[in-house]
Parts: structure tokens; sequence; C-alpha cells
């Protein structure tokens, strides 16, 4: 038998617990599960790590779980902290509304960072034991094997796990298996990019955002010479076919030039001085949230975390937020009930005793996770529907009266705990 197969055969005695994906979910939970002691390997279909999205505003919830994982220090010394929010028409050019991220709120003072995706990534993997990833390793279908779930890759191999996390973002193969409805379009998509100034970018630590002509767009310092930025939009409103302007990148920097209104020239600079290798776009995905509710997001030793169970609009910025989160949880709820001593309930300890007992961690995790899920996903598309309305009503009123209320829904929805990974 050839060596490959042979490793593979071993794989499949020796490695509990699998995850797909390695992204922020995948890796914040396999660092969690290493940190209580508990060996996972990830399978990632790539040939090395992926950065896509360039980088992600991070909040008090994210610092949180990176804390309770151990990595929080590392990412802040490489990211500048954000003091506040300053919101402005981009139709009038006039300030609508300022929040600053200097309050305390319920688990403590606000911090918001715009961390590079690419340093989140290599941080986590960093802290891994070697081989916990296996790349080029592209899951192709899964079925039951009594208490086993066999994963089939594409290169023919298969591998056995008594725990399959789906970390596969949201075309998970894995929420398909377990029946979860796909994601559906918002029907808005977002350009994003991020832009180096060797000599220093000249902003301050604020996120500034526009406003106006049927688009919101943001600029945000990630360090003092790097700046990420993002605009979103209904493709349909603007008359654009998404699928020619993503093979396009100078028809993507034209159209965001184009829908600036009135800001300031340091800004429109911003967006100018963006290379056409470092602009992206993507259309604007969600799960619908009563899906999350009603929906089998853990079934037996198989869950999702991450985009493959939450997918959500940007609007409030806790996609990657309540991933990281979702990696605390679901490693601290496995910790629970793997690492402890069997009890007379338990019975012998053996194959059904271990199913058994992942299913109650599995159940313990997604209880916790479904109705936050759902107060992400709805509140971010909500958000999101007003800042981008051109309706003259909801224009009105979101440039006289909800601006400040929808900026502080940044703060309310990032005050929240996901605990640590302690073992009670």
């Amino acid at each position: 038998m050839p060596p490959f197969s042979t490793t593979v055969l071993q794989m499949e005695m020796n490695e509990d617990i699998l995850i797909v994906g390695a992204g922020i979910v995948g890796l914040t939970t396999c660092l969690g599960l290493h940190r209580l002691g508990l060996r996972s390997l990830v399978l990632e279909s790539s040939d090395s790590l992926r950065a896509t999205g360039f980088a992600l505003a991070t909040w008090m919830n994210a610092w949180r779980a990176l804390d309770a994982v151990g990595i929080g220090d590392t990412i802040r010394q490489q990211h500048m902290q954000i003091h506040g929010v300053e919101v402005f028409s981009s139709i009038s050019g006039q300030p609508i509304s300022e929040i600053p991220f200097t309050t305390r709120g319920k688990w403590g003072s606000h911090e918001v960072r715009c961390v590079r995706r690419k340093v989140l990534l290599e941080t986590l993997e960093k802290e891994l034991p070697q081989g916990s990833i296996r790349y080029s390793s592209k899951v192709v279908s899964i079925e039951d094997s009594g208490y086993y779930k066999t994963v089939h890759l594409a290169d023919g191999s298969f591998l056995k796990a008594k725990v399959l996390i789906g970390c596969d973002g949201v075309k998970s193969i894995v929420s398909k298996w377990l029946g979860l409805d796909k994601p559906v379009d918002s029907g808005r998509s977002a350009i994003r990019g991020t832009v180096e100034f060797p000599d220093g970018h000249g902003f301050g630590p604020k996120f500034l955002q526009y406003i106006g002509n049927g688009v919101r767009l943001g600029v945000i310092p990630c360090g003092p010479t790097t700046l990420y930025w993002f605009l979103t939009y209904v493709p349909s409103i603007h008359g654009l076919d998404n699928g020619e302007l993503k093979k396009n990148p100078a028809k993507m920097k034209d159209f965001v030039l184009s829908k600036l209104g009135k800001v300031p020239q340091h800004i429109e600079n911003v967006f100018r001085e963006t290379a056409l290798d470092c602009i992206s776009c993507s259309p604007l995905k969600l799960r619908l949230p009563w899906k999350i509710l009603s929906g089998d997001i853990y079934k037996g030793n198989v869950c999702v975390a991450g985009d493959a169970l939450h997918p959500m609009t940007p609007d409030i910025g806790q996609g990657g937020c309540s991933a990281i989160e979702d990696g605390i949880v679901l490693a601290r709820c496995l910790g629970e009930v793997l690492l402890r001593k069997p009890t007379r309930e338990d019975g012998e300890e053996g194959e059904e005793a271990y199913y058994k007992r992942v299913c109650k961690g599995l159940e313990k995790y997604a209880k916790e996770r479904r109705w936050r899920s759902f107060k992400l996903i709805t509140t971010a598309y909500l958000v999101g529907f007003i800042q981008e309305s051109d309706w003259k009503v909801v224009s009105f009123l979101r440039e006289k009266l909800l601006s400040g209320f929808l900026a502080k829904l940044f703060l309310k929805m990032s005050d929240f705990d996901c605990g640590q990974l302690s073992i009670s």
C-alpha cells in the first residue's frame, strides 16, 4: 500500500475531532480545543491560508474571546485602537452623528480595532501544534458510519471522525449535510479594499462613514500606514452586473469613485490610491434568521459554526467577531463533556458513551448560539436596510433622527461576553 494511504488509515484511527475549514472560526475552535488539551485536525481545501476579505472590524466581544484563547495582546500590538465613529452625509457632506468608543458597557470598556485578516489567521496558526492543519483537503461528501462520520476528500482518501465541525463558510458542505437551507442573497453587494501609505496615512483613530446616494462607505485605519475601506450597494439599483464587475477591478474602482459624493479630498485619495489587486467584490448573503431557530445547526456529533452557521450582512461588523465567539463556546462545550470523568449514568466508556457525551456538548453549544445568531443577523439586516435606503422618508429619518441610534447599535451588539475556556 502506498505511504499516503497508510497515513490516511492512521488518521482514521487517531483523529477524534475533525474541523472542516481553516478560516477564523475553524482555527479559533482548533486552538480553543488545544488550550484545553484536546487534539483536533483542520481540513482546508486550499493549499495555504486564505485571507479573503482583507480586514475586519474587531469589537469588544471579539477581544474578550481572543483573550480567552490567549492571542489578544499579540493582535493588539499590531493594530491601532479606534476611539469612535463619525457619520457623514455623502449628499451634503455634513456630519450627521458622532459616537465615542470610550464608554463602558456591561462587560467593560469598549475596544475596537480593524484587524488584518492575514495577521489574525497567521497568529492563530502559529499557536497550533505542527500538523494541526491539513491543506489541499477538499471535503466532497459525508456519510454516517455508526458512531462516526466518514469524510470523503476530493483526492479519493477518507477519514473517520467522532466529532465533525463545519467551519466551511457560506457554501458549507457540512450545513448542507445537516439539512440547513442555503443562505439567501440579500440583494446587496460590497466592494472592499486596503491601501498602504508607507509614510503614514495621517488619519486619526476614527471610523469614518458616509451614507447617501444609495450606498454606504467607510474608512477605518488598521495601523499608522494601512487603511481598510468598504462600499456597500444594491447592484440592481445602480444597473450593475455583479458577475462582470467581479472580474474587472478597474470597473469596481471607477464605480466606487463615482459614488463618493461630497467627501473631502483626503477621503477620495484613499480610493484613488488603492491598487487594483487590493480590491474585491462579493454579494452579501445571510441565513434567514428564523431558519437558525428552527433548523438543525447540530445533529448528533455534527455541528456548524461561523459563516456555515450564521452568514450575515456586514452592517454591524459582527460576522468575524461572532465567529470567534463560536470557536470559544464550541471548544468549551466539547471540553466540558470530553474532559470530565465518566459518571455512573454514562455507563461503561465506549463508542456509544463517547457519542452521547459529544451530543450533549453540541446540544449545549447550539442552545447558546441560536438566539445570539438570530439577533445578530436580524440587527445587521435592518441596519443595512436603513443606512442604504434611497427612499426619501427613510433618508430623512436616517439623517435627522436615526443615525445616532444606528451607530450605538454597533456598541450594543458588541457588549457581549462568550465566556472563558475554563471547564467547571
